[in-house]
């Protein structure tokens, strides 16, 4: 079953988010007013039942049962989705990114030799995937105003500006979604009867969702039920990425096979209890997994601080997985640096009296918010 909330207002620029998680879809739908992002109404929906699987875990479905479950979600009387316009998210594994030094010319010329440049960096035929750049602002801060295809090259060392010979010169970010991609998203929206103006990469849409205009570099944590991602953000610009092989459907798994319980039963006691109750036995199961997964995020942290020689500010937690009960302060006695659960419903304006519920859910709309807060700029 979906959790949602709703709030009507009288007003016609309205925009919606649709973001295609491992293991749900998350939904959110805002509107202009008084030149103020409202939140009208939001809501989430597993999609492991769909294909006989608990809620909470990875599930991977064809076109129609995810254009189905998203039907489900927004036909739900409490959500009452009332715009099929929208921008959707697309994985961050979809996608390839390069930081290339290119000539200061004008954006006509720069159209021009991208496409020719970006063929050192991509390794299939340019013809089969869709091209999108940006010119990097070497003095203000650049949280992700990505267009169309917004991209990163999944990595663990950062990424290492290419240089053609010229004298005057600009950071360009050239991103590359390979076709067949698009259109697969493009046919899970046609299913669902929605009308997307843009697919964005699901990072990009975080960034603008929880980042402020800090000129430090900051880590993303994202997790998710399959995998958490990490992502150090300077300037508005990823310097590094890499993904963990573990997630919150991990601590189920292990809860599950330790506890000789249901992966169902034990899906609820860790979204019940998280690492704060009082079961030492319990806790320490979830502590197992988490170890791993702050190792390796320790291990990230001290590779770009060494490259980079600077520390990073702070650790923003995002994805369903940070929602567990305990996470942040957990993570606070294992990162040498500030730990934060990210707070995307501050973006808009929402009803004091659900302050506390959006707090605890935030985290796991970050990407859906993103999403909305550009189609509603856009549509201005």
């Amino acid at each position: 079953m979906p959790f949602f909330s709703k709030f009507l207002n009288q007003d016609n620029h309205i925009a919606l988010g649709v973001d295609i998680g491992s293991s749900a879809i998350k939904i959110v739908q805002i509107r202009k007013k008084n030149g103020q992002a409202v939140l009208e109404t939001y809501g989430e929906l597993a999609l492991g039942p769909y294909i006989n699987l608990s809620v909470g875990q990875a599930a991977i479905l064809p076109p129609e049962k995810i254009a189905q479950a998203l039907n489900d979600l927004m036909r739900e009387k409490e959500v009452n989705i009332t715009t099929k316009k929208c921008g959707v998210s697309i994985p961050f594994t979809s996608s390839l990114m390069s930081l290339v030094e290119m000539p200061d010319v004008s954006p006509k010329q720069l159209a021009v030799m991208i496409p020719f440049e970006a063929r050192k960096y991509i390794p299939v035929p340019i013809s089969e995937v869709m091209l999108d750049w940006s010119i990097i602002p070497k003095s203000e801060v650049r949280v992700s105003d990505s267009r169309e295809f917004s991209a990163q090259e999944e990595n663990s060392s950062g990424i290492e500006a290419k240089t053609p010979s010229s004298l005057a010169k600009v950071d360009v970010l050239v991103v590359a979604i390979h076709r067949a991609t698009i259109a697969l998203y493009q046919d899970i929206v046609a299913k669902a009867g929605l009308e997307a103006s843009f697919f964005e990469i699901e990072i990009f849409s975080t960034m603008r969702s929880v980042l402020d205009e800090t000129t430090q570099p900051v880590m993303i944590m994202d997790m998710g039920a399959a995998t958490t991602k990490l992502y150090v953000v300077e300037r508005g610009i990823i310097r590094s990425s890499h993904t963990i092989n573990r997630g919150s459907q991990d601590i189920t798994s292990t809860l599950s096979k330790s506890l000789g319980i249901t992966l169902a039963h034990a899906e609820v006691m860790k979204r019940q209890n998280g690492v704060i109750g009082n079961d030492k036995d319990f806790t320490n199961i979830i502590v197992l997994v988490l170890d791993y997964i702050f190792s390796e995020v320790n291990n990230t942290i001290l590779s770009f601080e060494k490259k980079y020689n600077k520390a990073i500010a702070k650790v923003i937690l995002v994805g369903g997985g940070s929602a567990l009960k305990g996470l942040p302060e957990l993570a606070k006695n294992n990162f040498k640096t500030e730990v934060v659960s990210a707070n995307p419903f501050s973006k808009v304006s929402t009803p004091a009296f659900l302050e506390k519920i959006l707090q605890e859910t935030g985290p796991e709309f970050a990407v859906a918010i993103g999403l909305a807060l550009r189609k509603l700029a856009e549509d201005e």
